[in-house]
């Protein structure tokens, strides 16, 4: 029972892409994942589908891959993908020259790039810069990151994976310069286990660089922080970007019923991955820059505020990061460091994960001389079939998880309103998705991540979890989510926000006592 053909070390979107690659073939998969599925990088970032546009005059390479997997990802993933379009909005203080050389690097990189008249631009998109002097559209899409990794994760078990969540690396099994399999301890149970494969694959994203340390291998990264802000409300219909070398704060992505502004770039300590925080100034940064291509966001409610860390690939000392490739990077670790048996996949992004997961399982097959076709292009994941991302907004198939047969009165009834979220979608996302806490379900679900976050829907869910049976911590499990949810507020609370969060605090404590 511990004994497979290869380890993915990792649950964020290249793990959970990879494990499903690698079972598609035909292999027997182990998954581990220190926390639950889309802890890291997979669940902070703005949510985009990268038609490839930002990269294509700094990194065709990337950009090209960006167009290429857009294309793969409709087909197989149009549950999980908002197709918005996209604008790039040239504005008064940016070069107007620039969108000749943007629009002709695009094109170089196969991306479908339409230079339109800012009027045009402005009816297509109300919420933008009226003063903008040039505009030009592109096939960028929202993506939900949080459905898209649950839905590989899902298809991965269908084909036979194991999935350990909340089970961490420890260690490796080694044998003179060969890698055996890993060492684990479950952060539940406490139990320690040992797990053997051929081939163990890292995919733990920037702390893919703590993980090969256990086995003596330096991989050089980048650790960059982004930081992000979420809007109360869906201000705009398309993706606007602006139309200029990437810099801070120069997309603004709808995505289900909110809009996100990001992003910040900076250089971190390792250390800091686990628990990134957002500083004032990168508010205001955000602010500042974000109002410039929709004006209206200067008058629209900030529900929180957010970051992530890119796992760039890279010792260079550049204090941004992004003169760095988004490229993806596979490594051998046996022609690398001589060390067999041991793979690394990183870089890359949200939108070429597919790509990723394909180029680390040839690599798998190769070392195990197999020669099987990758199937995951124009293979569909569950829920897509015959379900587009507006007809499965309001319904179960938000998670890819079984629908009811009969009609549930009780299973229809919302438990959380800002994002319509029933009682049988979160039923289903407990027995089938592994969900066991309310952090887990708002990975799978979006449940609090809506206008009240969490505030009224916390404690319905909460004893939802009870009646399934995993309510001898609800109470702690409860404290535990809204401070989570209290981490995002914090660096926007001023105004309405402050007197929100306090009158929230009121409720919890003296009418709830927690």
């Amino acid at each position: 029972m511990n004994e497979f053909d290869v380890i993915v070390i990792g649950g964020g979107i290249t793990g959970a892409g990879t494990a499903r690659d690698c079972a598609l073939r035909g292999l027997k998969v182990l998954l581990v994942e220190r926390f639950d599925m889309s802890t890291g990088a997979t669940g902070r970032n703005h949510g985009l589908l990268h038609s490839g546009a930002r990269y294509a005059v700094t990194d065709r390479e990337s950009a090209a891959e960006c167009i290429a997997e857009n294309k793969i990802l409709r087909k197989i993933a149009p549950h999980c993908i908002d197709p918005t379009g996209g604008l790039f909005l040239t504005l008064p203080d940016d070069d107007l020259n620039y969108q000749g050389t943007f629009v002709e690097a695009c094109k170089g990189a196969g991306i479908d790039a339409e230079i339109i008249d800012p009027r045009e631009a402005l009816a297509m998109e109300p919420s933008a810069n009226r003063e903008m002097i040039g505009a030009v559209k592109v096939p960028d899409a929202s993506v939900d990151p949080f459905r898209l990794c649950a839905s590989n994760l899902l298809d991965a078990k269908l084909h036979g994976a194991t999935i350990l969540l909340y089970t961490e690396v420890t260690g490796f099994i080694m044998e003179g310069s060969r890698v055996l399999g890993v060492k684990t301890l479950n952060h539940k149970t406490g139990e320690e286990g040992s797990y053997y494969a051929k081939i163990t694959v890292n995919a733990a994203g920037i702390w893919g660089m703590s993980v090969m340390e256990k086995a003596g291998i330096t991989v050089g990264m980048f650790p960059s922080k982004g930081a992000l802000l979420i809007f109360a409300h869906r201000v705009n219909r398309m993706v606007l970007n602006r139309c200029r070398k990437p810099a801070n704060a120069d997309i603004l992505v709808p995505g289900g019923t909110v809009s996100i502004i990001g992003t910040t770039s900076t250089r971190v300590p390792l250390e800091e991955c686990n628990n990134p925080q957002v500083t004032p100034d990168e508010v205001n940064l955000l602010i500042g820059e974000g109002v410039k291509l929709s004006p209206t966001l200067a008058e629209t409610r900030i529900l929180r505020a957010f970051a992530g860390v890119r796992p760039l690939v890279s010792s260079d000392n550049d204090p941004s990061g992004r003169s760095i490739s988004r490229g993806a990077v596979c490594l051998d670790h046996a022609s690398r460091d001589g060390m067999e048996g041991l793979v690394t996949i990183t870089g890359g992004k949200l939108t070429t994960y597919r790509l990723m997961a394909e180029m680390a399982t040839d690599m798998v097959c190769r070392k195990l001389g197999m020669h099987v076709r990758c199937q995951t292009a124009w293979t569909p994941l569950p829920g897509a079939e015959g379900h587009s991302f507006k007809e499965t907004a309001d319904t179960i198939w938000r998670t890819p998880a079984n629908k009811p047969e009969e009609p549930d009165i009780y299973g229809d009834a919302l438990v959380c309103e800002c994002e319509n979220i029933s009682v049988g979608e979160l039923e289903a996302a407990i027995k089938h998705l592994g969900a066991g806490s309310l952090v887990d379900l708002r990975r799978r679900t979006r449940m609090g991540m809506g206008t009240c976050q969490g505030e009224l829907c916390g404690c319905r869910a909460a004893r939802i979890l009870a009646r399934e049976g995993l309510g001898d911590k609800a109470l702690s499990d409860l404290r535990s989510f809204m401070a989570e949810r209290w981490k995002g507020i914090y660096p926007i609370a001023w105004g309405d926000a402050l007197r929100e969060a306090e009158y929230t605090q009121w409720v919890y404590k003296h009418v709830l006592g927690i």
